[in-house]
C-alpha cells in the first residue's frame, strides 16, 4: 500500500471515529415506539457502533427465518430488535414419585444440566424423589391510607364484606368454575409501620393458571368497591370517607404456596465412585448444609445453586423465574435472617435431604399457549397441572443442590465444570478441529484454568 492510500485509509478511520463520538453526544429521541424494526435497528446501529453495518448484521442474524414465528416473538415485549438465545437442554432419568421424567432447562451456564442428569441417575436407583404439594394459596394486597377511628374502620369492614366478594363475581366466574377463586378477604392494621397505613389481604385459588393478570384485576375492584363503600357509610366522618388507596397489586411473596422434595436412603447406600466411605461423605454433606443454614454469605451461593435448577426449568415452561427467585430468596429470610432452603440429617443410619420452598407457576395463561418452545416442554412432560409443575420444579432445585454439594464435599466444585467450561474457551479463541483434540487431550489429565488454556492455545500456534 502506497503512502497516500495509508493516509487516507487513516483520514477515513479519524472521520468515522469523530462522527461517532458526535452521535453520541446526542443519543435521545423522540417516538422510538412508532419506528419499524428496521428503524429502530439503524438508529441503535448510527448512534452507539463505530461500524454499524457490522452492528446490524449481528442483530439480524438471530431473526428466525420463519416470518410468522419471528412475528410472535416481536409481540412479547415492546421495542423488538431480535431474539436473544438461551440453550435448551434437557435432564433425563428422573423419578418423581414413582414416575420418570425427562426434564427441560433453559440455561446458558455450564455444567448445570450436566449436574442435574447425574443427580437423577445417582437416585433413581435408590428410590428416586418424593414430593408433596403442602398448599397452592396465592396473596395480593390494597394498600390504603384511613386517618379515622380504626375501631369505626373494622366494623365497616365487617359489614361490606359480602360487597367484595359480589362484586368480583363476574370477574372470578371462569375461576370459580374450575375450583378457584378469592378465598378470605382480611383487614389488617399497619398503622405501627406507617401512621395511617391498613391492608386488605386478600388469599387466591387460581389452580392451573399462574394468575397474576386474575389477581390484579380483582384487586382492583375490591379498591373501588372500598372507596365507593366508604363514601356512602354512615358512621363514617367527611374525612373518614375520604380512604385513599395507594396501590392494588399481587405479591410475589407466596408462603402458603409451598411445595416439598425429598431424597433418603441409608448411609450405606451413598457409596459410589466418588464415595469410597459414605458414612464420612454423609457427615460432611450434613455439615455442609448446616453452615448455609447459619452462614448467610453461604446461604446466598448455597441457595444460587438450588436457583440454577428452578430458574432453569421455570424458564423453559414459559413461567416468571424474577417472581419465583423473589418469593423464593424472601422465603429463605422468613426466620429474620437469611438461611438454607434444603436441610439433611442422619437419623438412625438413614441420610435424609430436602427443600421445601414456595413456587407460584402456571401451566395455562401467559407464554404457555403462545410460545412454541414453551408448549414443547409442557408436553415433554407430559402436560402437567400447576401443582405437578411445582414438584418438578423443586426437584430440580434439589437435584442440582445434591449434585453441587456432593462435588464440594468431594472432589470439589471446579473439576467438573471448569471441564465444561473448557468448550466456551475454545469457542472464544475458534480453535481449529485439530488444535480442540490437541487441547481436550493435553487437559485430561491437568487441571483447567482460563489462563492455562490460553497459554497452551498460544504454544500450540506457536509450534505451527
Amino acid at each position: 500500500m502506497c503512502l497516500s492510500e495509508l493516509l487516507k485509509k487513516n483520514q477515513n478511520r479519524i472521520f468515522a471515529k469523530i462522527n461517532f463520538n458526535c452521535l453520541k453526544m446526542n443519543n435521545t429521541i423522540a417516538g422510538f415506539s412508532k419506528l419499524s424494526k428496521d428503524e429502530k435497528i439503524n438508529w441503535i446501529a448510527n448512534h452507539y457502533f463505530a461500524t454499524p453495518d457490522e452492528a446490524i448484521e449481528t442483530v439480524k442474524k438471530y431473526w428466525n427465518s420463519d416470518k410468522v414465528l419471528q412475528q410472535l416473538h416481536d409481540e412479547f415485549i415492546e421495542n423488538t430488535i431480535s431474539n436473544f438465545y438461551v440453550p435448551l437442554g434437557v435432564a433425563p432419568n428422573f423419578l418423581i414419585n414413582g414416575r420418570n421424567y425427562t426434564i427441560p432447562m433453559a440455561i446458558e451456564e455450564s455444567s448445570v444440566v450436566a449436574a442435574a442428569s447425574k443427580s437423577a441417575k445417582f437416585w433413581a436407583t435408590r428410590g428416586g424423589f418424593t414430593t408433596t404439594v403442602v398448599a397452592t394459596e396465592k396473596i395480593g394486597q390494597v394498600h390504603f391510607l384511613f386517618s379515622g377511628d380504626e375501631s369505626k374502620l373494622t366494623s365497616f369492614f365487617t359489614n361490606i364484606k359480602s360487597s367484595f366478594f359480589s362484586d368480583t363475581v363476574t370477574l372470578t366466574q371462569n375461576m370459580r368454575q374450575r375450583g378457584g377463586g378469592i378465598l378470605n378477604i382480611e383487614l389488617r392494621n399497619k398503622t405501627d409501620l406507617i401512621p395511617n397505613y391498613y391492608q386488605l389481604h386478600v388469599t387466591f385459588e387460581t389452580k392451573d393458571s399462574m394468575g397474576a393478570n386474575f389477581i390484579n384485576s380483582c384487586l382492583e375492584q375490591l379498591a373501588k368497591t372500598l372507596k365507593n363503600q366508604a363514601n356512602s357509610y354512615d358512621l363514617f366522618s367527611t374525612e373518614e370517607k375520604e380512604i385513599e388507596v395507594i396501590m392494588s397489586i399481587l405479591s410475589n411473596f407466596v408462603p402458603n404456596c409451598l411445595v416439598r422434595a425429598e431424597v433418603s436412603c441409608p448411609v450405606e447406600d451413598l457409596k459410589e465412585k466418588h464415595i469410597e466411605n459414605p458414612e464420612v461423605f454423609a457427615q460432611r454433606f450434613v455439615q455442609a448444609v448446616r453452615i448455609a443454614e447459619v452462614e448467610p454469605y453461604r446461604a446466598v451461593t448455597h441457595n444460587k445453586g438450588i436457583m440454577n435448577g428452578i430458574d432453569a426449568v421455570v424458564i423453559a415452561t414459559g413461567n416468571d423465574f424474577r417472581a419465583v427467585e423473589a418469593g423464593v430468596h424472601a422465603y429463605a429470610a422468613k426466620n429474620g435472617g437469611y438461611s438454607s432452603l434444603s436441610h439433611a440429617t442422619i437419623e438412625n443410619g438413614h441420610f435424609r435431604f430436602w427443600l421445601e420452598i414456595p413456587l407460584a407457576l402456571g401451566t395455562v395463561g401467559g407464554l404457555t399457549g403462545l410460545h412454541p418452545l414453551v408448549k414443547f416442554c409442557l408436553e415433554m412432560l407430559e402436560k402437567p397441572s400447576a401443582q405437578e409443575l411445582m414438584e418438578v420444579v423443586a426437584v430440580a432445585g434439589l437435584a442440582q443442590n445434591f449434585a453441587a454439594l456432593r462435588s464440594l464435599t468431594t472432589t470439589g466444585i471446579q473439576e467438573g465444570h471448569m471441564k465444561m467450561h473448557l468448550n466456551n474457551i475454545l469457542n472464544q479463541f475458534q480453535v481449529t478441529s485439530d488444535e480442540r483434540n490437541s487441547i481436550k487431550q493435553h487437559f485430561k489429565n491437568e487441571t483447567i484454568s482460563h489462563s492455562a488454556v490460553v497459554r497452551f492455545i498460544e504454544d500450540l500456534r506457536n509450534k505451527q
